[in-house]
């Protein structure tokens, strides 16, 4: 503004001498308009800039309290357990009479990993389940004159697995006895199973090679009981699958079936035991 009124004052004198007073009269009006119209659009401009400077949102930044659960360094490694047995004699449940047999299952699953940075570790898992079922007779009975029978049903299965494993781990607050860690999962792996029904002439079976493969999302729980030792579960809650079943019936039929399974929720059957120990 004080540059404006300078050079008005400066022009104002110097036409003093040039121009007739009617024609410097008009002149000057018009000059004076013109600087009024600048200095206006100059000070809406500057009260613009310090308007949006005060209207500015302050960024918002969660302060989150954590500290390093799984430090740099260190190998993780655990296993898996799971055994049940069953023995039923004469056993009713609902549509289910005269249930007679034995079950039994068994699962091992070992891990390694190696964290390359600071709450982030890497690694492999295995797996072998085995199953066993000998029924000697049940009965579904689902109404007085619908009923099915079945007796000397025996099938064994196994299955193996190998899993890549990426873990991230989070604590709680700043807490180094209780963490979170979420896993991905990238899995491969096959199996056998046998089917028989029946006796003497009546016997028929079935023979099944599967291949499956997979890829996940597993958060879990990790509970430290001292410095080198932890207990934890984890549930899958995200992921595909795709498996390919080949079956033969009596050594004559050959069958070959594709499944692919994709889950967007908290999968029960998924949900594992463990304890790991940190060297």
């Amino acid at each position: 503004m004080e540059h404006l009124a300078n050079f008005a004052f400066y022009f104002q004198k110097s036409a003093l001498y040039v121009l007739p007073a009617p024609t410097q009269n008009y002149i000057m009006k018009r000059f004076h308009s013109i600087l009024i119209l600048l200095a206006l659009l100059f000070s809406v401009g500057e009260f613009n800039a310090r308007a949006e400077e005060t209207d500015k949102p302050e960024e918002f930044s969660p302060d989150f309290e954590s500290v390093v659960f799984v430090p740099k360094g260190q190998w993780i490694t655990g296993v898996s357990v799971s055994y049940s047995q069953s023995n039923q004699k004469d056993y009713q449940f609902l549509v289910l009479q005269g249930v007679s047999g034995d079950t039994y299952s068994f699962k091992l699953s070992p891990m390694v990993l190696y964290t390359f940075k600071n709450d982030v570790a890497a690694g492999i898992k295995f797996g072998y389940n085995r199953s066993l079922t000998k029924l000697e007779n049940a009965e579904v009975a689902l109404s007085p004159d619908m009923n099915f029978d079945v007796d000397h049903l025996y099938r064994l299965s196994h299955s193996y697995y190998g899993m890549g494993v990426l873990r991230n781990y989070f604590s709680l607050g700043r807490s180094k006895r209780f963490g979170l860690f979420t896993e991905v999962q990238l899995q491969m792996g096959g199996g056998q199973a046998k089917l028989m029904t029946g006796l003497g002439d009546d016997l028929t079976g079935n023979y099944e090679r599967n291949f499956n493969l997979g890829i996940g999302v597993a958060p879990g729980l990790s509970v430290f009981l001292n410095n080198f030792a932890a207990l934890e579960v984890n549930v899958g809650v995200l992921g595909f699958d795709y498996n390919h079943t080949r079956t033969i019936t009596d050594q004559i039929y050959v069958a070959n079936r594709n499944t692919k399974t994709a889950i967007f929720r908290v999968n029960l059957f998924s949900i594992t035991f463990g304890a790991a120990f940190y060297l």
